[in-house]
């Protein structure tokens, strides 16, 4: 009985945490961020609302190959640079054997648009005398063979398996901020239950792009004007200030990560 206790009683451990946002890069420098002045905001680029957008990286530290940083757009490259942040502060970057049986779990919205091709596409349909099949055919021309209306939701984690090589199972959870929360749980869960021991797991977001802005402005969601702490804008009826954020955690089982921790330490 007691070994079942034991078996039953696997603990998850966080291991490694990376994440960018407007804040810069890495714990440290969220935690001095966060006890100082409130972080950039951008009140021009969106006028008269107001962004956060992700600070300047470089992306060489943990994207080096420049072909693969052309070929994503700015969630993905936000997703697989926070991706390899938390990999090295878990210090499994690099470590061949034991990233081909990490897991993934990635929260990811629906991609981002390319507004240049909707723009041309709604232009045409006004002129168009036969708007379906014009669009039938801009949809089959217009768009790369990866992309549908957006790009595909689980691009963040084939590029992250493609640059860090975490070639465990995948899954991606599409959504906001439950699937960001589901996929910690599900991660967790599946360490408790012994199915896991190491695991990737989070989520990346690009504020600074025009469809998450045109649907925030749609639901009259977005503050606008000067920028003001969160708990003062409710009196001038409130509103978010929406920023680019990366956040991915390791999770490991507790005996997986002392044992990776004592072959790092030659024990």
């Amino acid at each position: 009985m007691a070994d079942v206790a034991a078996e039953t009683a696997r603990e998850a451990w966080i291991t490694g945490v990376g994440v960018v946002s407007c804040l810069g890069e890495g714990s440290q420098a969220h935690w001095r961020a966060l006890n100082a002045a409130p972080g950039p905001a951008d009140a021009v680029s969106w006028a008269p609302f107001v962004i956060h957008p992700i600070a300047a990286l470089d992306l060489d530290k943990q994207i080096p190959k420049k072909g693969d940083q052309r070929q994503m757009e700015a969630w993905q490259r936000i997703g697989t640079y926070a991706a390899g942040l938390a990999l090295d502060s878990a210090g499994v970057k690099g470590n061949a054997e034991l990233l081909a049986r990490m897991d993934m779990i990635v929260a990811a919205g629906g991609g981002e648009r390319d507004a240049a091709v909707d723009a041309m596409i709604l232009s045409g349909l006004r002129k168009s005398d036969r708007p379906a099949v014009f669009l039938n055919e801009r949809l089959m021309n217009d768009l790369r063979p990866t992309l549908f209306l957006a790009q595909l939701s689980n691009l963040v984690a084939g590029n992250i398996s493609i640059v860090h090589g975490v070639t465990g199972s995948s899954r991606t959870f599409m959504g906001e901020e439950s699937a960001g929360v589901d996929a910690v749980r599900v991660a967790h869960a599946r360490i408790a239950a012994g199915q896991s021991k190491i695991a990737l797991v989070g989520g990346c977001a690009n504020a600074d792009q025009i469809a998450t802005m045109l649907l925030l402005v749609m639901g009259h969601c977005l503050w606008k004007g000067e920028l003001r702490p969160l708990w003062e804008r409710a009196a001038a009826g409130g509103g978010t200030a929406s920023g680019s954020l990366g956040a991915f955690l390791v999770i490991e089982e507790k005996s997986h990560a002392m044992a990776t921790a004592s072959d790092e330490q030659g024990i």
